[in-house]
């Protein structure tokens, strides 16, 4: 092989990488759009079933967990607050769990949603399943803690998979309960100034 024929093929690979990185750009610029869009539906969606008896879902602001955007919203009935729907992220064992947890006016967990993940089948995907999901119902900040024995007053360890289960309980929803917590007081305290 000469060098002749080594710039030939040099040429050739170049034209057909920018080629494919031409249409790649193009297949990015069309549905990058849309993708965000259905996002945006979904994660609506996912809102309004943690909170179905909510007749408006406000968001109240953005927050940085694990270096992940994530918002906070107020539920309300009648102009009456109901409750709060946090989304959060869990650090698991292959993945960011994405999560949305639903809490009523005394910070207690009404539901959790499991948004999006990447952890392993048939062990941590099991935290997408309702016996592992409905124990997190009317647990507050103190009983958001796993356990790998039998408990109800706790949150109970999915078997072979303890990491996922802590990212679910004490990483993302612990810690998204106690930044509504400090957030929401934080706020009536300086409510409760202004008025006096």
């Amino acid at each position: 092989m000469n060098t002749k024929d080594i710039i030939k093929i040099t040429l050739n690979l170049v034209v057909i990488y920018l080629i494919g990185g031409a249409i790649l750009a193009f297949v990015y610029a069309k549905t990058s759009p849309i993708m965000y869009r259905n996002s945006v539906i979904e994660k609506e969606r996912a809102l309004k079933k943690l909170m179905p008896e909510a007749d408006k879902i406000d968001k109240l602001g953005d927050w940085v967990i694990h270096d992940k955007h994530a918002e906070y919203y107020i539920a309300m009935k009648e102009n009456k607050v109901i409750g709060y729907l946090i989304q959060s992220f869990g650090k698991g064992y292959s993945s960011y769990i994405n999560i949305l947890t639903a809490v009523d006016t005394d910070f207690k967990v009404k539901k959790i949603g499991i948004l999006s993940h990447a952890e392993t089948p048939g062990l941590g995907d099991e935290i997408e399943k309702d016996n592992f999901i409905n124990q997190f119902k009317e647990k507050d900040l103190d009983h958001l803690k796993v356990l790998k024995t039998d408990t109800k007053e706790y949150v109970q360890a999915i078997s072979g998979a303890t990491i996922s289960s802590r990212a679910v309980t004490e990483d993302a929803v612990r810690n998204a309960v106690s930044f509504l917590i400090n957030n929401i007081k934080q706020k009536e305290k300086s409510d409760d100034t202004e008025k006096n």
